[in-house]
């Protein structure tokens, strides 16, 4: 099963507080190349789409669910930037074994989505995600161990 983790788009530096902070143009034109390249690799249907509450999350979702098919989409109150990975990790691996789910996504922000990329592909430094930036993971949830299978940048 595919496993993919995305960051948000670039974001605004200052709104009300951070969960309020809303995408740039440049955000929305980064993360819809990303969704496109990804559909590119042969990518386009998830069965299970987990976002973030925060705006930029939200948004960034708005600007790529154009390009996607999502059969259930869930906002997930625990992937916002201090969500507990191993928590997020053991939440999506239940997923996928009691849902008998093929692909997930999660839209979340930095730090997380490089912890959660080290939770599912193990003795993997968790990697530094630029903005729109999108990994796919090849998981198996037997093994809880995973490798990448690639990594889009904007």
């Amino acid at each position: 099963m595919k496993i993919f983790i995305m960051r948000h788009g670039e974001a605004e530096h200052f709104a009300q507080s951070d969960a309020e902070r809303a995408l740039t143009e440049r955000g929305r034109s980064a993360s819809a190349a990303v969704a496109k390249a990804c559909v590119e690799q042969g990518y386009q249907c998830f069965d299970k789409v987990l976002i973030s509450p925060y705006i930029r999350a939200q948004q960034t979702w708005q600007e790529i669910a154009t390009e996607f098919e999502a059969k259930q989409i869930e906002v997930s109150p625990d992937i916002t930037p201090y969500g507990d990975s191993e928590q997020v990790a053991e939440y999506v691996s239940a997923l996928v074994d009691i849902e008998k789910l093929e692909s997930v996504l999660l839209v979340s922000h930095l730090p997380l989505v490089g912890y959660l990329v080290s939770e599912f592909v193990p003795d993997m430094v968790p990697p530094m995600f630029p903005t729109s930036g999108l990994i796919c993971i090849d998981y198996c949830s037997e093994k809880r161990s995973g490798e990448i299978v690639f990594n889009i940048q904007p």
